[in-house]
């Protein structure tokens, strides 16, 4: 067999029809079709093989075959001598579907002295470790390699996105000797997935909807096809992307893809998972010390790096060095330099509600957020108060823009507008709280959340309840990214297209990124 570099769906459904059904639908989208035997109880599975001996399914595309046991990440109690037994008890018609075949490591050494029941140049050595990303991958695919099976497949828990160099390095390992499938589980290690196939890889998965994943981490096959265009990367493409902890809830790889792909730029922007902002500017980012080959151009910094980054910058500008935040980063020749665009981001679309200059405003936080805020409103010479859980940080944070302080507990509604800075209530951190008693909310003329995800937050909720006027982080979000887009490429946002984007996944389903 030929290979290629494929996006492969799983099918994970546990009864024979739905099973068969979801395999047409890959079929609309995949190169190969996964059929995880191993998903169906043993009366399902009897009567999906019968299907298989009477008919050949998936549309023509390669079918890959998985019986797997449950320390493999399987959903079967299998010894070995089950697994064997299966194998070598499939009928004809059935084996002559199978484009390819997954022996877990130990059958294929077992299967390695005997004549194999599936053709060798059919089948590939799996690997899985679902609890880290042990540090000899090298030496466990030349284990593996030294099996007949044609193709090597290592799939580990990444632990963090560090972990995922390893996994790049073993693709590397594996060009010009057996092709090799390399993937990190979990949020951590998404990078592989969406990168997989522009570094050599064979395969990558997808999953055919929300919640028919077969391992953790992965994107969907819409998200492969149609957001990250996964089909389309080379190790020449422009990377941009965003890191934060959690990113999973960022509607940012929507906006910037879609504006990519409108300009027909080659580029593609990722969410990387990043715990430790220092380990990943020095193996990621830093072209004198990283240790991936790519051509990273910019990163959107979210919480809660955007204060920690700045230590690691060449040149900051000047509103940036004022907020003392940055949240983005463009990569210069060898020089990394960071800007802040959330204050264009936050008062755009509050120029255009009301008038700011001379307003009662009411920040509440006292992080990154709100010092962005604080310095436009100040810019505005509007009235501020910065409120915080903790007096002292909104006691110095209002020091140096000239503002008043005080705790949120004190907050009882004297502002003409609330500007929630703080992640409470943002998805994946509290969503369903609010910063803000709804009480409090009477004498506020307009309540505006930075938070954009959920778009109706509960302090949202709350204030139209109480019949305020609203503004949620959407267009916030749009205006901030569109500077940013502009940082990395020079180039004009279409902001039509990004925010277009954003209401297709909010009204009408679309898939939502795995970020």
């Amino acid at each position: 067999m030929s290979f290629s570099s494929w996006i492969c769906v799983p099918i994970t459904e546990t009864a024979c029809e739905p099973f068969l059904g979801a395999i047409t639908e890959a079929a609309r989208g995949a190169d190969v079709i996964e059929l995880r035997l191993d998903f169906l109880p043993a009366r399902e599975l009897g009567r999906l093989l019968e299907a298989l001996r009477e008919r050949r399914v998936g549309e023509g595309k390669r079918l890959l075959f998985t019986f797997r046991p449950v320390e493999q990440g399987g959903r079967r109690e299998l010894t070995l001598g089950e697994r064997q037994a299966f194998w070598r008890g499939l009928s004809a018609e059935v084996v002559a579907q199978i484009d390819l075949a997954d022996f877990e490591m130990d059958l294929a050494e077992s299967f390695a002295a005997e004549e194999s029941p599936i053709p060798w140049e059919r089948v590939i050595c799996s690997w899985h470790n679902f609890d880290e990303t042990p540090g000899d991958l090298i030496e466990r695919y030349d284990r593996m390699a030294r099996t007949p099976a044609a193709v090597v497949k290592i799939a580990t828990q990444a632990r963090s996105i560090g972990d995922c160099l390893r996994l790049f390095a073993l693709i590397d390992h594996g060009r010009g000797a057996k092709p090799v499938i390399a993937l990190g589980m979990g949020m951590a290690g998404l990078t592989t997935r969406l990168l997989a196939l522009s570094r050599g890889a064979l395969l990558t998965f997808g999953a055919l909807r929300r919640g028919a994943e077969s391992a953790g981490g992965q994107p969907t096959v819409a998200e492969l096809n149609d957001l990250y265009r996964v089909r389309e990367l080379t190790r020449e493409t422009e990377i941009l992307g965003i890191i934060g902890n959690p990113v999973g809830h960022s509607r940012s790889p929507l906006m910037h893809n879609a504006a990519l792909r409108a300009l027909g730029r080659d580029g593609v922007y990722l969410p990387f998972e990043v715990e430790q902002v220092d380990d990943f500017v020095r193996d990621f980012v830093r072209p004198a010390t990283r240790q991936l080959d790519w051509r990273l151009r910019g990163l959107s910094v979210t919480i809660p790096h955007k204060r920690a980054i700045l230590s690691h910058l060449d040149r900051i500008d000047e509103t940036a060095r004022r907020i003392g935040a940055v949240n983005t980063l463009v990569v210069e020749g060898e020089e990394l330099h960071g800007y802040n665009t959330d204050v264009t981001g936050a008062m755009q679309p509050l120029d255009r509600r009301m008038e700011v200059r001379g307003a009662r405003v009411a920040v509440i936080g006292a992080g990154g957020s709100a010092r962005a805020v604080c310095f436009g409103a100040s810019e505005r010479k509007a009235d501020v108060t910065v409120y915080a859980r903790d007096p002292e940080k909104a006691r110095l944070l209002a020091a140096e823009f000239g503002a008043k302080a005080a705790s949120i507990d004190a907050f009882q509604g004297e502002a003409d507008i609330l500007i929630n800075c703080t992640p409470i209530g943002m998805h994946g951190h509290s969503e369903g709280q609010s910063p803000i008693r709804a009480d409090a909310l009477q004498g506020v003329g307009l309540v505006y959340d930075l938070i954009y995800t959920p778009e109706e937050t509960a302090l949202l909720r709350a204030a139209r309840a109480a019949g305020r006027p609203t503004l949620g982080g959407l267009e916030m979000l749009l205006a901030q990214a569109g500077e940013q887009f502009r940082l990395w490429t020079g180039l004009s946002a279409p902001l039509d297209v990004m925010g277009a984007s954003i209401f297709q996944r909010e009204h009408h389903g679309q898939p939502e990124a795995q970020q």
